[in-house]
């Protein structure tokens, strides 16, 4: 009976959030507990209202676009970030989000081909990304994950595994696991001790591979939900495919046709309450509740960021990072002269991917129509929630270059209250996104839209999506911070 109560208020809740023309919802979204309550959100997620408006195509847009890039996602990117005309604002000059190409998410482009250094597979890597996404309640991700791993082979009972015991898994899965929802959901708490549970399994090399991996599908899970996309109606095209029709080199889709999210799920995994999604838990009742159990601890003191910025700045890395001599045979010519940074060393291991990071996070600093000012203090205020020391020794070396003093870069985790509407607007919208893309409101975007308008709104959510995949993969790899 409680499951049967807890499922109507959130289809409830799901209608009243997604019907187009309501008035900005100011609360998250709530969370789907079972398997069936997934598979509806999923669903009904096709009746998302966009959270940005675009402006009126013109017959030139609508020539340069074509039929293919008539969908919102598209638009959006077309408007504001790829540099097409509009009677909206200016376009940007960075690629699709994170900039740096239109394969780019969060600052880091993936390349086409196979990195030779990559050995995890696409099944593996996906159902990491349903973990991320589940985790995330990213409903247009985890649908497109659900597609792609029915497309791979997966059962729907293997499927549903992923969100029960994952003693059914083996001991190394289970560590990729744990350690996909932890850097997810709790990358302030990455230690030495989560590197060493999967180095029991794992190589260095498989343990960058899949820390660039989750990495990168928090970045796409804060694209998807700070825009709004909505959910696409052939799940992708991905469910359309049959195993071993190519999924993994992203063949384009046999047909367009309409997917429904709303298969059978068996008995036994119909009442299993999500081990994954993180939720309040009703102690009075003793029930749990469709409400996000999302929060990060105040940030620290001045004095304590000081002391923690002096400590990282004696560690020893906990993965490789190549020669520079090595690295800088994958950077363009016109690159620094100055020594390379860790995180080029780092992402440098793998010589097609790494590479494709590099310039796409190169781009994502440099390019586009954020003001670098700002870009620095979103680095910043993420760093501060994501207690990515790396990143934030980073971010103040930056903020320092642009004249800023250090009062003020502490100032930053402060109330706001000295900023200007528009500041507090943005800093606002890149502190929720970047703990967790369910936190960031309806509401929230709306302000922003506001205050900044589309296209400054727009860039900023794909720049947050560059700063969450950066701290995470820093912070994993535990670089020092450099002077």
């Amino acid at each position: 009976m409680k499951i049967m109560k807890h499922t109507a208020l959130l289809l409830a809740a799901i209608a009243s959030g997604v019907a187009f023309g309501a008035e900005p919802a100011t609360e998250p979204r709530p969370v789907p507990l079972t398997r069936p309550e997934m598979k509806q959100f999923l669903e009904d997620m096709k009746k998302r209202e966009p959270r940005i408006p675009l402006p009126e195509l013109t017959d030139a847009d609508r020539e340069r676009i074509g039929e293919r890039g008539m969908n919102y996602e598209s638009r959006l990117r077309y408007h504001y970030i790829n540099g097409g005309s509009n009677s909206g604002g200016g376009g940007g000059r960075g690629g699709a989000p994170g900039g740096g190409g239109g394969n780019a998410f969060g600052g880091f482009g993936f390349s086409r081909e196979a990195d030779p250094k990559m050995t995890l597979t696409y099944a593996f890597k996906t159902e990491l990304f349903w973990i991320v996404a589940r985790t995330n309640n990213c409903q247009y991700c985890l649908g497109h994950q659900e597609s792609k791993l029915l497309g791979a082979g997966l059962s729907e009972d293997e499927i549903a595994a992923l969100d029960g015991n994952w003693l059914e898994f083996k001991p190394a899965e289970q560590a990729a696991f744990r350690f996909a929802r932890k850097v997810t959901y709790q990358p302030h708490l990455i230690s030495d001790a989560d590197v060493a549970d999967l180095k029991k399994h794992y190589t260095d090399l498989q343990i960058l591979e899949m820390t660039l991996s989750t990495a990168g599908n928090n970045a796409i899970n804060r694209w998807k939900e700070g825009a709004g996309i909505p959910q696409s109606s052939n799940g992708g095209g991905f469910g359309n495919r049959r195993p071993g029709d190519g999924a993994a080199a992203g063949n384009e889709p046999r047909s367009e046709a309409h997917q429904s999210y709303l298969t059978e799920t068996a008995e036994k995994n119909r009442k299993t309450i999500t081990s994954v999604a993180p939720y309040l838990f009703d102690a009075k009742k003793g029930e749990p509740t469709h409400a996000s159990n999302v929060s990060r601890p105040s940030v620290e003191p001045r004095a304590d960021v000081e002391k923690a910025l002096a400590q990282a700045a004696q560690r020893t890395p906990r993965l490789p990072l190549v020669e520079e001599a090595t690295a800088r045979e994958l950077l363009p010519e016109d690159w620094s002269k100055d020594p390379l940074p860790q995180w080029v060393r780092l992402l440098a291991n793998f010589p097609r991917d790494g590479k494709s990071r590099i310039l796409s996070q190169q781009s994502a600093d440099t390019t586009g129509d954020l003001k670098p000012l700002l870009k620095a203090q979103v680095s910043w205020i993420i760093a501060r929630q994501d207690r990515a020391w790396y990143a934030a020794g980073l971010a103040k070396q930056r903020l320092n270059k642009l004249g800023v003093s250090d009062d003020k870069v502490f100032a930053l985790d402060g109330d706001w209250s000295e900023f200007t509407p528009a500041e507090r607007a943005q800093f606002t919208l890149a502190r929720k996104l970047s703990v967790s893309p369910i936190v960031l409101t309806d509401a929230d975007v709306a302000v922003a839209v506001k205050e900044v308008g589309p296209r400054d709104t727009t860039q900023l959510i794909q720049y947050v999506t560059t700063c969450a995949s950066f701290d995470r993969i820093t912070e994993v790899a535990g670089l020092r911070v450099e002077k």
